[in-house]
């Protein structure tokens, strides 16, 4: 049984949050809610909540928690919003500020 969750348009770049993402596969569900949450960075934080919304995902199909692992985060680029700065003599420069969708599924781990 697989319980899923996805978190779509989240403010943080996807870059970054595959480098938090990847410590959190394969482990099971209370150790990476345990390693996001204290993990100082924002895409922990963003990576959390959709963890647990996965977690409470599980537990409305009625499946034991305690027996699920993270199978696989996915994280995907989505829009990113267009900003201007500006720089010396009048000019201006383009900030892209980048946004992610976040995957997460968990497993049953098999006995």
């Amino acid at each position: 049984m697989e319980a899923k969750a996805i978190g779509r348009f989240l403010r943080v770049s996807p870059r970054k949050t595959r480098l938090v993402a990847r410590n959190v596969v394969g482990l099971g569900v209370e150790d990476a809610i345990n390693l996001l949450r204290f993990t100082p960075n924002k895409p922990a934080g963003v990576l959390l909540n959709v963890m647990k919304s996965a977690v409470a995902n599980a537990t409305s199909m009625a499946v034991n928690v305690d027996t699920m692992f993270v199978k696989e985060v996915l994280v995907n680029e989505g829009p990113a919003w267009k900003r201007f700065m500006p720089r010396a003599q009048g000019r201006a420069t383009r900030i892209r500020k980048r946004t992610s969708h976040i995957t997460v599924i968990l497993a049953e781990e098999q006995e």
